[in-house]
Order: structure tokens, then C-alpha cells, then sequence
């Protein structure tokens, strides 16, 4: 495995990071001043998207972009160090047309839309022209098994027709927002893993009803993290995503690199937080010392240091093996970073917090904004608990391959 960043990504990653410096950075004043004055989207988001476009900065994540479609068709492995570049601030990756959930959603789109959804949905997607939607969690359920969802996708003569409650869906909130993927059953009845499907509903459906747009740990969010209900809406048959009960493996093959963008953006907010520890600890002094000649400051930044990169070559690791071997045999390396880099993103933003002292939670650093959403993140895609278990599981199942074989390293004593 090599991870070395080749000559076209090194300059892509100079010329992120340059936009960035140039045009990001500098509105972030702005763009939080918009927001919490109700301006949303923010007046500069579009003339950003289009300078970006013009200079190739465009859908860098998508490894299977076809020639006449816009972007980079980067691999995961390429793609997952300019994620990390974005993730310093919250909303940059927008401007790249890299944000979650559009670019799960367009991989979704881009595997098995049919032409009239591709031409439809995708397309736009693509251009950065609208925003999406991915319709699975739901409260009254442990969402972290997709196989609990209890929203009805009922076959009605030529549509279909959708009962049931979503929340925490991110994006739904964004005026732009024109199409939901939602993941339901068709069939209850049938084989577990068979019995969901995914369907497209336009955000203008009769019966698609938002409730609220629920705050993270207080921390609101524009975009919406949204409770939604959809009440006897009715699409077209030929809305439906894949075939009839395809929607667990839909599911699972959209998860996979999603995981990877999350990641990375989560190493950069890290990064971020560790650089302004680092500055914070030379500009101030407590009992005489600056505080990275205190102990426990100077043991932050050493750890913190070790604990992302270990993070970002484990998931360059997974990115590798999704790109060269594929997502379903990447399963234990994914479920070890999601379980891994939030830890991760929150324990640095924590010490960082610790280091600026009442300022590290105040709106005047990044700071407190990076913590709430790794702390999310210890949800997102699934939660600590459910990768654990599947890591275990996967170290089991292989180890019973060679049982016994680590006998021979055990010493016994003489008489047993």
C-alpha cells in the first residue's frame, strides 16, 4: 500500500488549499454574521461555487465520473486529502460541490438511477444547481439497523405511496433542497435484508411535511438536521431507486466512501484545532510559564499530534482497499475509522478548548462548532457501539479459521 500523495494530487491540494486562503477563510466573519442574521444561503455561496467550477476545484470526490460529466473523478484515495483540507471549515465543502449528502446521494444516483432519474436529479446534482436529501433515520426505531425502518412504501396501480415519520435528516431545511432518497419497506414480509427499497420524492410532494429542524447539542444549523413526515405522499413507480428490495444493499454501497469523506473532513477540523492550540499555548502564560512549558499542555500537543496521524493513515487505508478492493472488503477498515476519528476530532478539540480557556467555547473560535458536530458524528453513518461489534464479529469470524494455532506460544506450567 502506498499512500504517497502523486504529482496531480499534490497540486490539487496546493490549489485547495490556496482557494481556500483566498476565498473561504476570508468570509468566515461573514458568512456567520449572515447566518444568524436569517440570511441563508449566504449572498456569496453562488458567485464561490462558480469560481470554483472555473477553476476545476468541481466534484472532486466521484472516482466514477463519466467524460462529459462535470468534476475531477478523483479515487478515494486521492480525494480523501483535499476532504481533509475542506473539513477546517464547516461550510467549504459546499463550495467544491463536495458536501454530504449530496455527494453520498449522487454516488447513489450515479450506480442505479435510471436515464429519466439521472437526467432528472443527477444531472443538477452535478451542476451544483440544487440540494438533496438521504430519508433513513427515524425516531420511533434504532436506526442504526437500516433493516428497523418502519416507513411504508406501498405499491398503489402506477405509484407508490409513502406513511411515515423521518428525522435528523440533514439538508432538508436548505432552500435548495428539491429531492429526497428515502429508505423504506415495500415488502415486510419478505427475507429481512429484502424487505427495504429507496425511493426519489421530489421536496414538493403533497404530504411531505417538515416538523422542525432539530438543534445538535443546541447548536443550530441552517441546513437543517430536520424531523419530517410523510403523510400519503404519492410518486410515480418510476421513482423507485434499483428494484424492489435492493435498498439495504443500496444503503450499504452508499455508506461506504461517505464514511471516508466524513473522516477526512473530521482529520482537518482536528488539524485545525491542534494548530490553534499550538499558537494559543505560545501566546499565553499561567504562573509564569507559557502554558506549552506546562506539563499538560506540552502532553496535548504530543498526543494529539500522534493520534491524527494515526487516524489519517488508518483511513487512507480504507481508502486504498475501497478503491482497489472494494467497499465489501473494506467493512472491518471502515467500521475502525468511523469508530476511531470522532473520538479523535472531539478529543483535540477538546484540549484546544481547554487551552483557550473560556474563549475555546465561545463563538469567537472555530472551535466549539468543530466539537458539537465530531460529537454528532459518533452517530452519523451509525454509532461507536454498532462498529465495535461489527469489528469483533469480523476478528472472530477470522480467527476461527486457525483456532487453536497461538497454543503453542502458551507455557503450561510443568505438572498441568
Amino acid at each position: 500500500m502506498d499512500f504517497g500523495y502523486s504529482p496531480k494530487v499534490e497540486e490539487l491540494r496546493n490549489r485547495v488549499r490556496n482557494f481556500m486562503d483566498a476565498h473561504i477563510v476570508p468570509r468566515v466573519r461573514q458568512y456567520n454574521e449572515e447566518v444568524s442574521a436569517g440570511i441563508y444561503p449566504v449572498s456569496f455561496m453562488e458567485d464561490l461555487k462558480a469560481l470554483a467550477k472555473s477553476e476545476g476545484l468541481w466534484n472532486l470526490f466521484l472516482p466514477s465520473l463519466k467524460a462529459d460529466e462535470p468534476g475531477n473523478g478523483l479515487s478515494n484515495l486521492e480525494y480523501a486529502p483535499l476532504a481533509e483540507i475542506m473539513g477546517r471549515i464547516s461550510w467549504a465543502s459546499e463550495v467544491f460541490n463536495c458536501n454530504a449528502p449530496d455527494t453520498g446521494n449522487m454516488e447513489l444516483l450515479h450506480m442505479f438511477a435510471t436515464p429519466e432519474q439521472s437526467k432528472q436529479w443527477l444531472t443538477p446534482l452535478l451542476n451544483g444547481e440544487i440540494r438533496s436529501a438521504f430519508a433513513m433515520t427515524e425516531p420511533d426505531v434504532g436506526s442504526s439497523d437500516a433493516t428497523n425502518v418502519t416507513t411504508s412504501i406501498t405499491r398503489d396501480g402506477d405509484d407508490y405511496v409513502i406513511n411515515g415519520r423521518k428525522w435528523f435528516i440533514t439538508n432538508a431545511a436548505h432552500p435548495n433542497c428539491k429531492i429526497f432518497i428515502l429508505m423504506g419497506k415495500t415488502d415486510p414480509n419478505a427475507e429481512t435484508h429484502k424487505q427495504q427499497s429507496m425511493i426519489l420524492i421530489p421536496r414538493d410532494t403533497p404530504g411531505v411535511k417538515i416538523l422542525r429542524n432539530i438543534n445538535i447539542m443546541n447548536h443550530y444549523s441552517p441546513e437543517g438536521h430536520c424531523e419530517i413526515m410523510f403523510r400519503d405522499v404519492r410518486v410515480p413507480a418510476a421513482n423507485l431507486l434499483g428494484e424492489e428490495g435492493s435498498g439495504f444493499a443500496l444503503a450499504q454501497a452508499r455508506l461506504g466512501p461517505g464514511r471516508i469523506h466524513h473522516c477526512m473532513r473530521s482529520i482537518g477540523a482536528a488539524e485545525l484545532a491542534l494548530e490553534l492550540m499550538i499558537e494559543r499555548s505560545q501566546e499565553r502564560k499561567t504562573f509564569g510559564k507559557y502554558l506549552h512549558q506546562q506539563g499538560i499542555v506540552a502532553e496535548w500537543i504530543a498526543r494529539s499530534r500522534i493520534e491524527i496521524d494515526q487516524a489519517r493513515l488508518l483511513v487512507l487505508k480504507a481508502a486504498w482497499m475501497i478503491d482497489n478492493v472494494g467497499a465489501k472488503e473494506a467493512r472491518k477498515e471502515i467500521s475502525m475509522i468511523k469508530a476511531l476519528v470522532p473520538n479523535v476530532h472531539t478529543t483535540v478539540c477538546d484540549r484546544a478548548m481547554q487551552t483557550f480557556g473560556a474563549m475555546g467555547i465561545s463563538p469567537d473560535t472555530p472551535l466549539a462548532d468543530h466539537w458539537t458536530w465530531g460529537r454528532a458524528l459518533r452517530y452519523a453513518d451509525g454509532p461507536d457501539e454498532v462498529h465495535l461489534q461489527s469489528i469483533a464479529r469480523q476478528e472472530i469470524k477470522h480467527s476461527q479459521k486457525t483456532l487453536g494455532a497461538t497454543a503453542a506460544y502458551l507455557t503450561p506450567p510443568l505438572d498441568a
